[in-house]
């Protein structure tokens, strides 16, 4: 390996995201250099959406091993060490466990939108915005509902935490995770003391809220180091060794603030893959809104999220139909180059779709105020049937409930928006998705070379803060002046057609939501 890769300078980060578990190894320079992954998908069971936690150990695990391999193939080393490593997830959820570290229910995911009386009670006694999907809107619909585990809790956390619970022992968190679970006091870098009193007083528990809670840590911070059976877990083999220091986990929100460089005040990013959300870093205390959800940057600064349940999966099912008349018809086309193909050929269609209409609800939507899905697509009789109007209109049904937020937040609450950067698998196809995103908002937006590297990378760069930054120097400072001073980032702004055909599609697509509200109950 050559010297700037030795592996104690490198850093790791880990994320478990909704379709894959990623992991990406940057060099001293913060340029990725070896990457392991392994997909999987939500199961729903029961009325829940979940992950086994079978899967998760096993997944966790064959993507490190995938790691470990393409280190090797690369530059013939065992991956034995890192400088330091960091572990992230998809945000919010529930995994409660008692005192013997014992699994109390299954693994509730942000997916889930059965908590929309807690949800609703608690936005009442905070006078703060609960989404359905928050940690405590699931702890506290558990209670409300009677579910008999609650008493026996000991310790609450999401994915994140228990993956760095099981790499280190230390039942902690950063801050931009913990913000997901329960409202969080950017003056002290803590839960809020208030809330947590309040909530105290309706719980009915046997227990403090703040006792079960991890503990909150900021970017930057000794999260813990990898311990012997932490390395085991990771790597059943035995090559990974034990000692490495470990950053506070972090959720996707979180990651991928850091993997855009979007931390500063009104400064947005926009991660769009399974899910979409925007984060856009704020100045000034917000209304409250069921559709904005006060979270923080990694750093603890606030942050305005608008968040979709629902985005690239329903263009996946389409994209999976096409593949599968390639097949039928004896030509298949590699995955790859279909997604390219479609996306690239929506770029033809009429700005306005043409009359074509989808929603590409999969799961309920706490922004649209419906509590199930059902994918659907429609059109007049007199539309522009064509492939082009086909993959628009699915592009721009992926981003119109995401413009819906995105509305309140800039029209309604005045914020305003600096630079907005685009990543994930939505914009992996080059000026495609970014277009259509500018269309919806308006504004230019940038992508960066490592955009498609996304959270895991992340993750990594908030490794690597950690053991290599200068005494005071902040998380925004470093990011500016040590990873992205020569970044190369493309920049694209719609034009004012696609601007105009995307507000028509929009009110289109408002304007026929009952048709949605229905198919929920009558599917």
């Amino acid at each position: 390996m050559e010297a700037q890769m030795k592996l104690e300078t490198c850093s790791l980060g880990i994320e478990l995201g909704s379709t894959r578990i990623k992991a990406v190894l940057i060099d001293r320079d913060h340029n990725p250099i070896a990457q392991g992954d392994f997909t999987w998908e939500n199961q729903f069971n029961d009325g829940v959406w979940t992950y086994p936690m079978e899967l998760v150990h096993s997944g966790v695990q064959t993507c490190f091993a995938n790691l470990k391999a393409d280190v090797k193939a690369k530059f013939g080393e065992e991956l034995t060490t890192v400088g330091a490593l960091g572990v992230s997830a998809m945000m919010h959820g529930y995994l409660p466990f008692d005192k013997d570290g014992k699994q109390l229910a299954e693994f509730r995911t942000w997916r889930n939108t059965i908590t929309g009386e807690a949800a609703r009670k608690l936005t009442d006694l905070f006078g703060f915005n609960i989404p359905q999907r928050w940690s405590i809107a699931h702890l506290y619909q558990a209670i409300l509902s009677g579910e008999a585990h609650v008493k026996d809790i000991a310790y609450l956390t999401t994915l994140a935490g228990y993956i760095h619970w099981r790499l280190t022992g230390e039942k902690v968190m950063g801050i931009g995770e913990a913000s997901g679970m329960f409202p969080i006091d950017s003056n002290t870098n803590d839960y809020d003391a208030a809330m947590l009193e309040k909530f105290d007083t309706i719980s009915g528990m046997p227990y403090s809220l703040k006792d079960i809670l991890p503990k909150v840590l900021v970017a930057g911070e000794n999260a813990g180091t990898l311990t012997e059976a932490g390395a085991r877990f990771l790597d059943p083999s035995g090559t990974l060794q034990a000692g490495i220091p470990v950053a506070p986990c972090e959720g996707d929100a979180g990651t991928g603030m850091a993997a855009t460089n979007s931390v500063r005040v009104r400064i947005g990013n926009v991660s769009a893959g399974t899910s979409d959300f925007a984060m856009i870093v704020t100045d000034k205390p917000l209304g409250v809104h069921r559709e904005i959800d006060m979270v923080t940057t990694p750093a603890g600064a606030p942050v305005a999220m608008v968040h979709c349940n629902n985005c690239t999966s329903d263009i996946n099912a389409w994209v999976n139909l096409f593949s599968e008349y390639s097949a039928l018809m004896g030509t298949p086309v590699h995955k790859g180059e279909l997604y390219t193909k479609l996306f690239e050929v929506a770029l033809q269609g009429d700005p306005d779709c043409g009359g074509l209409l989808s929603y590409n609800y999969f799961s309920g939507e706490g922004v649209t105020d419906l509590d199930e899905g059902r994918p659907i697509f429609a059109r007049k009789q007199n539309a522009s049937f064509t492939l082009a109007n086909f993959m628009r209109t699915h592009l721009l049904s992926a981003l119109a409930t995401l413009k819906i937020g995105l509305d309140i937040l800039t029209k309604a609450e005045n914020v305003q928006i600096d630079k907005l950067y685009g990543h994930g698998g939505f914009f992996k196809t080059p000026g495609v998705g970014q277009r259509m995103l500018s269309a919806a908002v308006g504004a230019p937006v940038s992508v960066m070379e490592t955009a498609g590297e996304g959270g895991p990378y992340g993750m990594a760069l908030l490794a690597a803060y950690m053991i290599r930054k200068d005494v005071g120097e902040s998380l925004a400072d470093y990011l500016d002046n040590k990873v992205f001073l020569n970044a190369k980032t493309a920049t694209l702004t719609a034009s004012e057609g696609d601007i105009q055909g995307f507000s028509k599609f929009l009110e289109t697509y408002k304007t026929a939501l009952p048709v949605e509200k229905l198919a929920t109950e009558v599917l």
